[in-house]
């Protein structure tokens, strides 16, 4: 059949920050011009679909939110799959608790003052700014007990931001494991089987009818390559030339930007 949608990265693809990244635009339009679908899939998840709808405009993006999926949305479909009776500590912030709230789930931040929840049966970790010693206690002594769930939202370490990278949900996930002497049973977000399954879900497409791209070895090309799709890395975000020598993680095409996307097109089969 050839390729009929495009699962595009966020951050680090088609902007760093509010600002767009240059060939952004010449990518999404090559997109558009041969009437593919497409699909703009974040391992950020602080943000709902609306927020990335203005957070785009601004930068002469135009996107709807259908047209959006976070780590956040991923999330929180998730817990409310397999946990929606559970009570549900988040280290995390604000939005990701809001969020989650607004799915209708029991969930309580862990970080904070005072912590006066009883035993959740769920842990969730994610990117929280406001992350502190007395926080990594809390989750010790949680996940001490070994039937609470240790979850995290996505595996994102660093970042790409407007001022330069930042630790990432993945930097908290891991400091909490450390401790906590235990992996995750699961984390979301890119390039993990829920997220997978919900993109392809939202374009409506087989794995091999999609392309995916983005500036990630480990989450974005990961994504495509274990379930059969075309993938193309752009060197506009956090990997460089040489980590994509030292990576077993192979992709399809190697573009300098989203302008290089052009030829990718005219180079597949599409329909």
């Amino acid at each position: 059949m050839g390729v009929r949608g495009v699962i595009f990265d966020v951050d680090g693809t088609l902007v760093r920050g509010d600002e767009p990244i240059g060939g952004a635009e010449a990518g999404l339009s090559a997109v558009d011009a041969v009437g593919l679908r497409r699909l703009l899939v974040s391992n950020n998840p602080t943000k709902p679909p609306e927020a990335y709808e203005r957070r785009l405009h601004r930068a002469g993006v135009a996107v709807d939110p259908s047209d959006v999926l976070t780590a956040g949305s991923v999330t929180a479909r998730y817990l409310s799959e397999h946990h929606s009776q559970d009570r549900i500590a988040v280290v995390g912030e604000s939005g990701l608790v809001d969020l989650l709230r607004s799915a209708g789930l029991s969930v309580d931040p862990l970080g904070g003052d005072s912590f006066d929840l009883p035993t959740p049966d769920v842990l969730v970790a994610s990117v929280d700014r406001a992350f502190s010693y007395q926080t990594l206690q809390r989750c010790l002594r949680v996940l001490d007990d070994r039937t609470v769930t240790f979850l995290g939202t996505d595996p994102d370490v660093v970042i790409p931001a407007a001022d330069g990278d930042a630790p990432g949900s993945g930097a908290i996930i891991d400091a909490i494991a450390n401790v906590a002497g235990r992996d995750p049973a699961v984390v979301l977000g890119k390039p993990g089987e829920t997220a997978r399954r919900m993109a392809l879900d939202r374009l409506g497409l087989p794995p091999e009818d999609v392309l995916v791209v983005g500036d990630r070895l480990d989450t974005d090309i990961a994504l495509g390559e274990r379930a059969g799709m075309t993938t193309a890395l752009v060197l506009t975000g956090v990997t460089g030339a040489a980590d994509l020598d030292a990576s077993p993680i192979e992709p399809d095409y190697v573009l300098d930007s989203l302008a290089g996307l052009e030829s990718v097109l005219d180079d597949l089969p599409t329909s």
